[in-house]
């Protein structure tokens, strides 16, 4: 199944993931152009966007508590420590 994440009511079912990928590329492009015609806003793509590197999550105090204890038995930052596990 071909997706689209910024076009999340599109897809493209097929047998194979590459005629999956080719069949939501087609629509993808003729959805917008159609957009654009109709002077409709097209979304930005994703990898396009500029991100900060910064986002705020919130974890229940006894987490936020072992994850400062590994940090510290590790010898780096809780910021350090979370990047490193977000990542993986």
């Amino acid at each position: 199944m071909g997706l689209c994440a910024e076009l999340p009511s599109l897809s493209w079912l097929s047998q194979t993931p590459e005629a999956a990928l080719n069949g939501i590329r087609k629509i993808v492009e003729e959805v917008i152009a159609d957009m654009t015609n109709n002077g409709e806003p097209v979304p930005e793509p994703i990898a396009s966007r500029h991100f900060s590197g910064k986002f705020m999550v919130r974890i229940p105090p006894d987490v936020h508590r072992q994850l400062t204890i590994q940090a510290a038995e590790a010898g780096v930052s809780l910021n350090r420590l979370a990047s490193a596990k977000l990542s993986h």
